[in-house]
């Protein structure tokens, strides 16, 4: 596995060593040791699964704390385009957003700490999305922040006019009306 540092502190890329023969393929999409050396010690409790068909958009979500959740997100089938933003405030990348394509091809993975929004849109015409977390789903605890946040600026890499949000989703405030992590 090589984990590739971002231009934000904590958020790492993870391409896994991928092995393909005439029968499919293999890779390892979890080593605690490894986990243990680049990123630190962590335990995940829970690991979850969603399908969605091109244009949902599923975010910005976090939880607070005592339930805040670091996540280690793949795609298995299709492509996304996964963001993670800073929303811890007093850090020195608050409000910064990086993003990466991870498709069931690439076999890429993006680790998420605690104190990050994270969301994603489908661009192919359905993406199997999976991610672990190591902290339980607490919906009192459950947040998120608009994705079209004008501070924010993301280019979610799709035409807003494809974009397909729940309601819940429509409803998230801006980063300025959120409950945020403060690291001070």
């Amino acid at each position: 596995m090589n984990f590739i540092s971002t231009e934000i502190s904590g958020v790492f890329i993870i391409e896994p060593n991928v092995w393909r023969d005439q029968r499919g393929y293999f890779f390892e999409s979890f080593r605690l040791d490894l986990f243990k050396k680049h990123i630190g010690d962590i335990q995940f409790v829970q690991e979850n699964e969603s399908m969605s068909a091109r244009g949902v958009l599923r975010g910005l979500h976090y939880q607070l704390p005592p339930y805040a959740q670091s996540k280690l997100v793949y795609v298995m089938q299709g492509k996304v385009l996964d963001v993670a933003v800073d929303i811890r405030k007093g850090s020195v990348t608050f409000g910064k957003h990086m993003f990466v394509e991870l498709t069931g091809d690439n076999k890429r993975m993006l680790f998420i700490p605690r104190g990050f929004a994270h969301g994603f849109v489908v661009l192919s015409d359905y993406a199997v999305f999976s991610y672990k977390v190591d902290n339980y789903y607490s919906k009192e605890h459950e947040r998120g922040i608009a994705c079209n946040d004008p501070f924010l600026n993301i280019e979610w890499g799709i035409d807003q006019s494809e974009i397909i949000l729940s309601d819940k989703d429509k409803a998230l405030p801006l980063l300025e009306h959120a409950e945020l992590f403060d690291i001070r």
